[in-house]
């Protein structure tokens, strides 16, 4: 088969492009001939080396992948030949990528792409959508009535944060560019800020702060954090030394978490799929929207 894979970790001319061996499954894995994958920052680290995680070579190269079920192993029971299913979760701790005509997937990482639904959108889609769904849920432990503050929030996953966290209730303040508000506003943000304001800007105060681009300096979002707030960090602040005032942050009893989807639980990755999956079927979280 064909596939884009490294031989060794480094920058992008390592990539090659050529003949492998088709994988053969075991009992618990699917065979699943691959229709599209997407390319996402997190795919660079790997390769790079940046993110240190286990790989054999010659390491097919990529994350996520839509395709067709070919052939299924004796232990797997929920899959059948034929079906359209996707994963998020190959190409790193052991796993080969995605990038290849053909990929093993443990059952346990497949999911079924729901039906009416566009494959491409879908695996456009699904790094940040999967990224807001686990950091939401899993890592802020969201709930109804809150207030967040998402900033950055005309990216990718700025803006699936923003659609997630309407549909589960929550006040929704943002940042972007003047030319986004119209859109997050459709999504559920109730106040959109232009992210070239200074955020002394803001007056309200949010039980969640989300900054989606790392431009905004850690105390400045620790002012805008209530009391029992939290902050979750996708990407490291623009002080990046960390200076802060402790005294107010442990009397406030704020919180800092940090996040990244490669450290996401498989509990974490399946209850997310699970989610999304309704989003997509109900036409949302589409990267088309």
């Amino acid at each position: 088969m064909k596939a884009a894979y490294i031989q060794k970790n480094g920058e992008a001319d390592q990539i090659k492009f050529g003949d492998l061996k088709t994988p053969k499954i075991d009992a618990r894995e699917v065979l699943v001939k691959v229709q599209a994958v997407s390319v996402n920052h997190v795919d660079t680290f790997v390769r790079s080396g940046g993110f240190k995680t286990k790989l054999s070579f010659p390491f097919v190269i990529g994350r996520d992948a839509v395709g067709t079920v070919v052939e299924i192993g004796s232990k797997t029971r929920n899959f059948a030949v034929g079906q359209r299913v996707w994963t998020h979760s190959m190409g790193y701790e052991g796993r080969q990528g995605t990038s290849a005509e053909f990929i093993a997937v443990p059952e346990s990482r497949l999911f079924l792409v729901p039906e009416h639904v566009n494959p491409l959108e879908l695996v456009a889609s699904v790094h940040s959508s999967a990224t807001a769904d686990i950091l939401l849920h899993s890592v802020l432990k969201i709930k109804q009535k809150q207030s967040i503050l998402i900033e950055g929030a005309g990216g990718h996953v700025g803006s699936k944060l923003v659609a997630l966290a309407s549909a589960s209730g929550l006040d929704i303040s943002t940042t972007s560019n003047l030319s986004d508000f119209a859109y997050l506003k459709k999504l559920g943000a109730q106040q959109t800020y232009n992210y070239r304001d200074s955020v002394d800007r803001i007056n309200d105060q949010f039980d969640y702060i989300i900054d989606t681009s790392g431009k905004v300096s850690l105390q400045d979002n620790l002012d805008l954090l209530g009391l029992n707030g939290q902050i979750t960090l996708i990407t490291a602040p623009s002080d990046n030394q960390f200076n802060f005032r402790v005294k107010s942050f442990y009397m406030a009893r704020q919180s800092i978490k940090g996040f990244v989807i490669s450290h996401a639980t498989l509990e974490e990755l399946q209850s997310s799929a699970h989610h999304l999956n309704y989003f997509f079927n109900q036409g949302q979280l589409s990267n088309k929207q």
